[in-house]
């Protein structure tokens, strides 16, 4: 699907060698004042060529409003079309993959699934992508900023990205995010969880592996009596909302927002392409070896910040949208 989201939508559309990248965000309210600068320093954040250490393609990235949004930034409550064109790409670089999978790439499963070998950058598999998904979490965003809701993410280096790169290799690395200011009583009892509809964001970003909100995986190897959150104080102005004297839990209990900071860890794998030879097939079941060339992130997490943002925001506004077309009191 192309689609995410159900009460505001994301659909997304482009290639990574075509002509641009886009897509429309839907279910926007209306009358929210949008920093149109605001969405070109989040694009920024995710474009390459900005540091020795990732990509050298050199994308401005700038976004193309369409429709949707008045020229002094106000939402209309309609569609909200935009576009970003592709300035830089260079398909002669993907020429000698023409045919060829490269492994733990998309490459094959895209074949398999669709019968074409879009070998130009990888086409939709490709990192690109993300740019619209950034472009929509960076309105979205703004009307939760509104509300009080913040969202900030960090890289975590897991191993040196440039040991990585100077070895003609790439890396894992991981993204940590902190959504603040979260009201309690967001989110589904069952089949719609908070953490579960954040899960589903995160591991639909390129290169994602795992996701784990609070304390994780750590807390399979505690005793209940070590991740308890117990009650702390009412909030002020807020009677029966407490704060929790820990967080263990992630800010979210039962599927259900609690008030306290969602903190959530998304892992990446390596970049699959790597500047070395690397033994393959290709369409018709021959052995081959392919010679790597082209512009490639020695660790894709890096430049994921921004998109673990941008999908945090997107999948926050949307339940809270969809709690307040239900009648939610949270």
């Amino acid at each position: 699907m192309n689609t995410f989201g159900k009460y505001i939508t994301l659909t997304t559309f482009g290639e990574s060698h075509g002509p641009a990248m886009g897509g429309i965000l839907d279910g926007m309210p209306s009358l929210v004042k949008i920093d149109l600068a605001e969405i070109d320093r989040q694009t920024e954040r995710r474009a390459p060529g900005r540091s020795a250490l990732t990509s050298q393609r050199r994308e401005p990235d700038k976004a193309e409003i369409l429709s949707g949004i008045t020229a002094d930034g106000l939402t209309l409550g309609t569609p909200i079309g935009f576009i970003v064109r592709n300035r830089d790409a260079r398909s002669g670089d993907y020429a000698g993959y023409q045919g060829r999978f490269r492994p733990n790439h998309a490459d094959y499963t895209y074949y398999t699934k669709y019968g074409i070998n879009d070998f130009r950058g990888g086409g939709r598999a490709s990192a690109r992508e993300t740019v619209s998904w950034v472009i929509g979490g960076a309105i979205v965003r703004q009307w939760l900023s509104a509300m009080g809701i913040e969202i900030a993410a960090e890289f975590i280096e897991t191993n040196s990205v440039e040991d990585a790169k100077n070895s003609l290799d790439s890396t894992g690395g991981a993204v940590r995010c902190v959504i603040s200011g979260m009201p309690a009583g967001i989110g589904e009892p069952v089949f719609e969880k908070l953490h579960s509809r954040l899960a589903a964001a995160m591991m639909g970003i390129n290169a994602a592996k795992a996701f784990e909100y609070g304390d994780g995986r750590d807390m399979s190897a505690m005793r209940g009596s070590e991740c308890l959150d117990l009650f702390g104080e009412e909030i002020e102005g807020r009677p029966g909302v407490y704060r929790f004297l820990t967080n263990h839990s992630g800010g979210i209990l039962g599927g259900i927002s609690n008030g306290m900071p969602i903190n959530f860890t998304v892992y990446f794998k390596p970049t699959p392409t790597i500047m070395q030879d690397v033994p393959s097939v290709d369409t018709d079941g021959h052995r081959v070896v392919i010679n790597p060339k082209g512009r490639h992130d020695p660790c894709v997490a890096m430049r994921a910040v921004p998109v673990v943002e941008a999908m945090a925001a997107l999948t926050v506004a949307d339940m809270i949208k969809g709690a307040s077309r239900k009648g939610s009191q949270y």
